[in-house]
């Protein structure tokens, strides 16, 4: 039995070192990754902050855009909004934020030291973000929490976020229209939320509200989601605030309270209206089509929408 054992080890041990071995350097380039990842957030950060100078002299929204952390130009269009509207709280609150590579608050964090709360469905995202260098270095809670007009008041009060705060940044490619709708318990001098520009300029419509939708579930194109900007449009008046446009990629819209326009134009639908050009089509197999211009709108036609100013069903 005794030499069985020792076969075995002698068979084994050389495998395990190896096995070792090849950790210690999956460990070190991994190491190496996040270190590079570290230091070119550092640089962006300081390219950022010279931008942002720029961004304030501005004389419009599409001239202030630059891209830190944002997925598009929404760094330098927040940049530009603040510095007119000069918010009473640097306080910020994000949900739909994925691993926050790519967010429309990070660079208000580093660059601007502003708190904040973000939230993201996923909590392997969740712990991606707390295991970041950032994430001590700065006021920042994030939580897992997938986000619903039913529980979305009730997160924020957990969570300390009552009340008047600066930024809130909504991003969750589905109830959008319906959570803002529900939130009452902050109010923010300038809101940023998604939009599908392919639901055009004209009709205020949304997906009906499901709390469980999901995009990629709703329609195999992930073009059926989201709310068009006249129905955003329609709740910003309801809610005190005025559209002051929107991203030049066509997926993002601003608004900001009235009494803190401070100069700032307001917008109709029609005068902010950006129709975007990115392509993130998908086809039935699931893989991006990448389909330009008004080749997707087909792919949506008729599919259920609610007509906001009516709330009946109406359909694309």
């Amino acid at each position: 039995m005794k030499l069985i054992q020792k076969i075995r080890r002698l068979l084994t041990e050389p495998l395990q070192a190896q096995i070792n071995q090849v950790q210690a350097q999956i460990n070190q380039v991994q190491e190496q990754l996040r270190q590079a990842k570290a230091d070119n957030a550092a640089t962006k950060l300081v390219m950022g902050a010279g931008l942002t100078k720029l961004a304030r002299q501005a004389t419009s929204m599409k001239e202030a855009e630059f891209k830190v952390f944002s997925q598009f130009g929404d760094d330098g269009i927040i940049q530009y909004l603040i510095s007119w509207v000069k918010p009473s709280l640097d306080t910020f609150v994000e949900f739909g934020v994925e691993d926050y590579e790519e967010a429309n608050t990070r660079f208000l964090l580093m660059n601007n030291n502003w708190k904040g709360l973000i939230i993201d469905g996923s909590s392997t995202f969740i712990d991606f973000i707390k295991s970041s260098t950032f994430y001590w270095r700065y006021s920042l809670k994030a939580v897992a929490s997938f986000v619903t007009a039913e529980n979305i008041n009730q997160l924020l009060v957990d969570n300390g976020i009552t009340g008047q705060i600066g930024l809130l940044s909504i991003d969750i490619d589905g109830n959008d229209y319906w959570v803002w709708k529900a939130i009452t318990a902050v109010e923010a001098d300038i809101v940023v939320i998604e939009y599908n520009s392919l639901f055009g300029s004209d009709r205020a419509i949304t997906i009906p509200y499901q709390p469980d939708f999901m995009r990629e579930q709703a329609h195999y194109s992930y073009l059926y989601f989201g709310a068009s900007l006249p129905a955003l449009c329609d709740l910003a008046i309801e809610k005190g605030y005025a559209f002051v446009g929107c991203n030049q990629a066509g997926n993002n819209a601003y608004f900001v309270k009235k009494e803190k326009l401070n100069g700032l134009t307001a917008l109709s639908a029609k005068e902010g209206y950006v129709y975007s050009r990115f392509r993130e089509s998908r086809d039935q197999a699931g893989q991006m089509s990448m389909l330009d211009g008004v080749e997707r709108s087909p792919l949506i036609a008729g599919l259920p929408v609610i007509n906001t100013k009516t709330n009946r069903e109406e359909y694309l």
